[in-house]
């Protein structure tokens, strides 16, 4: 049934979605220039890594010395618009056709954080991680790293179809509400460092 839901909403949204993607493209192209989609490798199921899909929302401004300038000077007006709406997700649906990722589950981080996780926080990738989880409807970004966690290890041992089915409507109310999309005063959440120095 996850599978089913899984493809047929990801058609549904493409089909549905694809004048609101045509014209995110054609904006992103104009305002941020190429490339339009951010491709970044993540873990998977059982950690193997893929490429998640996302529309730009930040410029590749750098130092003197070739470094990406800090995010909250990359990230523009139209890039904050796209993330408060969750625009920037939606090259995500094909992640959802490929395999690569599920309409639920836990969202797919950084590879760099698979061995600061503990035993316990490493669960999150015993399924298959989504484009909106238990933990987005939760707090999403307004939460702390220990939180978010704890609650993705929850959905892994407490997941049913009629749970993602919540989810999926919880998510679309949060979009509308635009709540939790930065933590604090903070363009993102703050890189995970470990729980208490205690690693894998």
């Amino acid at each position: 049934m996850k599978v089913f839901l899984d493809i047929t909403c990801s058609i549904i949204g493409l089909i549905i979605l694809s004048p609101i993607i045509a014209l995110t493209a054609i904006l992103v192209r104009i305002k941020l220039g190429s490339p339009i989609i951010f491709k970044q490798q993540r873990p998977g199921l059982n950690g193997k890594p893929f490429f998640v899909y996302k529309f730009r929302t930040m410029t590749n401004e750098r130092s003197e010395n070739g470094e990406l300038l800090p995010d909250h000077i990359r990230l523009t007006k139209f890039g904050r618009f796209l993330r408060k709406l969750s625009l920037d997700e939606l090259p995500q649906l094909f992640n959802v056709l490929k395999g690569d990722i599920s309409l639920v589950g836990p969202r797919p981080l950084l590879m760099e954080y698979l061995d600061l996780y503990t035993p316990e926080q490493a669960r999150r990738h015993a399924v298959r991680p989504g484009i909106t989880g238990w933990a987005q409807v939760n707090g999403r970004n307004a939460i702390t790293w220990e939180e978010k966690f704890e609650l993705d290890v929850w959905y892994v041992d407490n997941r049913t179809f009629w749970l993602d089915l919540k989810i999926l409507f919880l998510t679309v109310l949060k979009v509308f509400k635009s709540e939790g999309i930065n933590q604090a005063e903070n363009i993102t959440m703050e890189k995970f460092t470990g729980t208490d120095g205690v690693h894998k």
